[in-house]
């Protein structure tokens, strides 16, 4: 990277990014350098093969991937907790954030651009600064944002999802050229259930670690297809690299296997509060939690409240 590249104000998205996190500092990117902002976009690791797959699809290259915001200006995207920052974060410059988790705990010494909306997906929120801004989306981007949005949706089916997910991803589909917003996102998923990757990579594909109650619990997400995909070899060995996982300093570690077309959820765990997990989170004796397709909404929340009690 450059001198004047590593000076430039950055756009970045969360560790181990997903599809939203990536597309979000893309498309917020574009938007920033419209109103004349001089950003660059970041990324805190390589895409995964659904991002890949979305990238690929609409011709656009995937953001450096960056580790370090020391004496850079810097606007957050799909997060606002410090633990998914940059680990030197603290010594940067925070700008704004665009977010649709619950507000996390990053600070700043000077006042800040925030859009912090209760919506399903980050570039829902990208598209309504585009709107207030008046900006036209490019087609490119277009594309890449209606796939982050079916991704963080998951097809529209997760309780995360609002009329206004819905009714940005028809706009965006419109600007793309996407007849088919279903089959677009069918074929999406299918490249993200891709499962050749070691099983520390898949646990880490989707994953983020949460301080609750001051006790360190990492989840990580694997949305498939169809759970089928996963043999009961490969779930042996998920389950013994949570152990690894949870060894390096966690008082939990889960993974959630989403079945998208069943449209429930499975759970492996390693936790020193097992109870406390299965009370919060109630999966019957195999695992499995009917309904449950969202981390942010489904996990997270009743998980924090059960810590805290």
């Amino acid at each position: 990277m450059s001198e004047e590249r590593r000076r430039r104000t950055i756009v970045i998205g969360h560790k181990n990014p997903d599809t939203d996190s990536i597309v979000s500092a893309l498309s917020a990117t574009y938007l920033y350098r419209a109103r004349g902002i001089d950003a660059v976009s970041g990324a805190q690791g390589d895409p995964s093969p659904e991002t890949a797959f979305v990238l690929k699809r609409f011709g656009l290259k995937a953001p450096e991937v960056v580790h370090s915001v020391e004496g850079r200006e810097v606007y957050l995207v799909d997060y606002s907790d410090l633990a998914q920052a940059p680990d030197d974060f603290p010594k940067c410059r925070l700008l704004g954030i665009i977010d649709h988790h619950k507000l996390g705990d990053v600070t700043s010494d000077y006042p800040l651009e925030c859009w912090i909306q209760p919506v399903g997906c980050s570039n829902t929120i990208v598209k309504l600064m585009y709107d207030y801004y008046k900006v036209e989306v490019p087609k490119d981007i277009a594309g890449a944002m209606l796939c982050a949005i079916l991704s963080d949706t998951v097809l529209f089916r997760s309780p995360t999802c609002t009329p206004t997910d819905i009714r940005a991803a028809k706009e965006l589909a419109a600007i793309a050229g996407v007849d088919d917003i279903e089959a677009l996102g069918i074929e999406m998923f299918k490249a993200g259930s891709n499962l050749d990757a070691s099983p520390r990579d898949l646990v880490f594909r989707d994953y983020k670690d949460f301080d609750m109650n001051g006790k360190k619990v990492g989840i990580g997400q694997l949305s498939l297809i169809s759970l089928d995909l996963i043999t009961p070899e490969l779930k042996a060995q998920l389950a013994a690299e949570l152990k690894e996982v949870k060894a390096e300093g966690r008082d939990t570690v889960l993974l959630v296997l989403t079945d998208i077309m069943k449209e429930g959820s499975e759970l492996l765990m390693e936790s020193d509060d097992a109870d406390i997990v299965r009370g919060a989170l109630k999966p019957d004796a195999n695992g499995w939690m009917a309904g449950v397709m969202s981390r942010k909404k489904q996990v997270v929340p009743p998980l924090q409240l059960a810590f805290k009690a």
